[in-house]
């Protein structure tokens, strides 16, 4: 199946100690460009949280939000640096005996002292952790996948329509081409009639100027090769997959094509659709952008 390079992604994992949610959002990009944004604390899971994205995405830019919250009290503990304190006193009793004045300090002072008391988190269960956010991750990808395989789907649909379009055009384009030759073998008998009067007509000199006229004229290997690549364009989506760079170097192809078809033509009709094919093949292009 084929999908689309837009995509968004939420799940949210809750009990009753944490909530983590992940969301995820993505437009077109040639490669994958993925930024992440999340909690400090999360900074640490940064590559195992790429490598299991890159499972579920191969192009766009993503941009995934990670949040954390902790219900939990008793993460953090109340730290007591003795060894600072007696630091402190110490040198207080020294400024006493130095200057003779009384050391009045008491134990509600001290406790404010720098680094005496501090609050310091608990060491979190890293692979609790990482498993649920694992989870998170992968209940976030899999909505976003789903949303970009339905975008992609009406994708595929789309440039169908346009393929068969096309090659309506080509159709066309084929048909008008003996009918061109015909009519400049005729142009050709007219006027030579008129100016040989009652002359013979040399019908092998004739002949000799319209198979020169028709070889530079002819569109056939172009409508071929034309026809062969809205053939391949057609069985690639239905292959699906990651198929948007292939897709889009088959559609330089098919403007490659066209561009000649256009060149060669002398003919209004065929111009116009040589035109309009040129016109649908870039419609169908920057469709292919959207296009994993």
């Amino acid at each position: 199946m084929v999908k689309s390079m837009t995509g968004f992604g939420h799940f949210e994992l809750s009990d009753e100690s944490k909530k983590i949610t992940v969301e995820m959002k993505s437009v077109n990009h040639r490669y994958l460009d993925m930024n992440l944004k999340m909690p400090k604390k999360l900074n640490f899971f940064e590559a195992s949280i790429r490598n299991v994205l890159k499972e579920y995405i191969q192009r766009g830019k993503v941009d995934v939000f990670i949040t954390y919250e902790d219900f939990t009290e008793d993460h953090y503990a109340l730290h007591y640096n003795k060894e600072m304190a007696a630091s402190y006193m110490k040198y207080l009793q020294e400024m006493s005996d130095d200057f003779g004045l009384e050391n009045d300090v008491r134990i509600s002072v001290l406790s404010r002292y720098p680094e005496v008391l501090s609050l310091e988190e608990m060491e979190i269960d890293e692979q609790e952790l990482w498993t649920d956010l694992e989870k998170a991750l992968r209940g976030a990808a899999e909505q976003f996948v789903q949303a970009r395989i339905t975008e992609g789907e009406k994708l595929a649909a789309d440039l169908n329509e346009k393929l068969d379009g096309m090659l309506a055009h080509v159709d066309h384009i084929s048909a008008r081409a003996p009918e061109i030759i015909a009519e400049y073998r005729a142009k050709i008998r007219d006027r030579v009639s008129e100016m040989l009067s009652d002359a013979k007509i040399d019908e092998a000199r004739i002949l000799t100027e319209v198979t020169l006229f028709a070889d530079k004229i002819c569109v056939d290997e172009e409508i071929v090769r034309l026809r062969a690549h809205v053939e391949h364009t057609k069985e690639t989506l239905a292959e699906g997959g990651s198929v948007g760079r292939k897709l889009d170097f088959i559609a330089q192809e098919m403007n490659r094509e066209a561009n000649t078809i256009l060149s060669k033509s002398n003919d209004l009709m065929t111009s116009d659709h040589a035109i309009d094919l040129k016109t649908d093949i870039e419609k169908v292009r920057e469709q292919i952008q959207n296009i994993e």
